[in-house]
């Protein structure tokens, strides 16, 4: 299809990140327009088709569009920015895809037509050309680790001759398993594609440390072509944000300060329970493993409530009907607040990604264990009082 190409000439001003190479420079940015195609076999005619941009935890929705009355779909796109985006289908499916100077088409199953729905999408191909052929890569190893995981958890759950603790313990080294096994394929596809400038995806994947040479390959590479490559930029400056942030939520740090309404909209926080201590369990009402760490919880929260010790939970739901619902079926006797905006902020400010993420605070809010799991969880607690005989 026919580009209409604008040069515009912005100046960038920031400090040296990793590499002293990226810095303040005149910058050429191609403002293009892709055109965005396919069909959904089973229409949700109550929902839209939605273009996504994530700027950090924040959601940006920069086009809405319908299907035709064949079910198919086609958007132009003006690229001001290339990068990963998010194409949603009508609330059912999403899939991630490179933005930049490739026409692709994606066809979706679309609405689940079965009586009871449970959305668990399928992998869907990116149709489209070599910075994609990444991107495709990409989104079926994370298709995969989630059926995989999905897959160990039923298995574990369901193994007739194993305790609570043993299923605990299967269910860890599955995803532990499948994480690791992850990490080695995106490291796969580094070496494959280090001079594709959506090999920049592949980033935020490799450890700064460990990959460090692959890092530096993929930077070289497109960083010669492309002087002050726009998701390069913000690729670094995220990663010195987030290193910031790390810092403030590493051990013996003081938690940050939060807080977030309960049931009665009565608003709580790691303040509220200072000088106690404080576990604080950040779940969400669709996570399988979190519902499955309840009982553990549980437990501890008898064993330990009547020694000072304080339980919060905070959720990330996007809404408070399904997180009132989840309360119901729980019946969890301590603290409970939701976060504002899908956990957006909080999972920034305390850098996670998956859930259950459990953390234990001493008297003075200092944050003295992390990634807390099952026996972990009361092994800990207990560690913490003892120290205090």
């Amino acid at each position: 299809m026919k580009r209409n190409t604008i040069i515009l000439t912005l100046t960038l001003f920031f400090c040296t990140f990793i590499y002293s190479g990226l810095t303040a420079q005149t910058l050429i940015v191609q403002k293009r327009t892709i055109n965005i195609k396919g069909h959904v076999q089973f229409d949700e005619p109550m929902a839209k088709m939605q273009i996504i941009k994530w700027e950090g935890n924040e959601k940006k929705i920069l086009a809405e569009f319908d299907t035709d009355g064949s079910n198919n779909f086609s958007y132009d796109l003006e690229v001001n920015e290339p990068g990963l985006y998010t194409l949603d289908c009508k609330r059912w499916e999403q899939i991630n895809f490179w933005a930049e100077d490739e026409d692709v088409e994606i066809n979706f199953r679309g609405a689940d037509t079965a009586r009871i729905k449970i959305k668990n999408p399928p992998f869907h191909l990116i149709k489209g050309g070599p910075k994609n052929e990444v991107i495709n890569h990409l989104n079926f190893i994370s298709y995969r680790n989630y059926q995989g995981s999905i897959a160990s958890s039923q298995i574990a759950y369901k193994t007739a001759f194993a305790n609570d603790s043993a299923k605990q313990f299967l269910t860890s080294g599955f995803y532990n398993y499948f994480s690791s096994d992850s990490r080695e394929r995106i490291r796969l596809l580094a070496d494959m594609y280090f001079d594709r400038e959506s090999a920049v995806a592949l980033l935020p994947y490799l450890s700064q440390k460990g990959d460090k040479e692959r890092i530096e390959k993929i930077y070289n590479a497109i960083n010669s072509r492309h002087p002050g490559y726009p998701p390069l930029v913000n690729f670094f400056k995220d990663q010195k944000e987030s290193e910031s942030l790390s810092k403030a939520v590493s051990i013996g740090s003081l938690a940050p300060g939060f807080e977030y309404p309960d049931p009665d909209g009565k608003k709580l926080g790691p303040e509220n329970f200072r000088g106690k201590i404080l576990l604080i369990d950040f779940w969400a009402s669709w996570c399988g493993p979190c519902r499955a760490e309840i009982p553990n919880l549980k437990k501890a929260y008898i064993g330990f409530k009547e020694k000072g010790v304080e339980f919060l939970s905070v959720s990330i739901d996007k809404g408070a009907a399904e997180w009132k619902k989840a309360l119901g079926q729980e019946q969890m006797e301590w603290p409970q607040i939701l976060a504002t905006n899908a956990g957006a902020e909080i999972t920034k400010l305390y850098q996670f990604s998956g859930i259950p993420f459990i953390i234990l605070l001493d008297r003075e809010g200092k944050i003295v264990a992390k990634n807390l799991r099952g026996e972990k969880l009361i092994e800990a607690i207990e560690a913490l009082l003892s120290k205090e005989k």
